[in-house]
């Protein structure tokens, strides 16, 4: 018998990491003197995975990263501020948002730096994927983010059916 598990819904606020910094050293700087893209993004995933991990409740892995958008650079003495949060949650993944901001050490002039979406999916002991619970959005941009995320997975899902249609008909170029 196939049992469907119904799990109750969550609020943003359960699993969201809010103004988590890290400190820009010398050696996080490229030869530009501005922060390593890669640094940034390790971070991004790091806190992603806390938020996915808490709103599943167990182990969670980075399925996909989307739309990583480097809005401005983050420079020598900046502190780098993460925020992020479930969007949207569908049977056994979910879509994290992260924005990133780099703020001076003297607490001025912060500015948006990052934004991106990974999708992560939750898995149970025998690494097989499981159930998440839903998300019950609650503020006007909790519900905005929600549905933008469902737009996002359905262009992930179409352009994934389009790649292995043109690999099917054997198309080369």
């Amino acid at each position: 018998m196939n049992q469907t598990i119904v799990l109750p819904a969550r609020p943003v606020s359960f699993s969201a990491v809010r103004e988590q910094v890290y400190m820009v050293f010398p050696n996080d700087l490229n030869a530009n003197d501005t922060v390593f893209g890669g640094l940034i993004m390790a971070q991004m995933d790091r806190f992603a995975a806390v938020v996915a991990d808490r709103h599943a409740g167990g182990v969670c892995v980075t399925a996909s990263v989307d739309a990583v958008h480097f809005v401005a650079p983050a420079r020598r003495g900046d502190v780098l501020i993460f925020n992020a949060a479930v969007n949207r949650a569908w049977t056994t993944s979910m879509e994290v948002g992260v924005k990133v901001d780099a703020q001076s050490y003297d607490g001025n002039n912060r500015r948006h730096i990052l934004s991106a979406y990974l999708t992560f999916v939750a898995l149970d002991s025998a690494g097989k994927p499981r159930p998440v619970a839903s998300l019950q959005p609650e503020t006007a941009d909790e519900k905005r983010r929600y549905e933008e995320a469902q737009l996002r997975r359905e262009n992930r899902l179409a352009h994934a059916e389009n790649i292995r249609t043109l690999r099917a008909s054997g198309s080369q170029s």
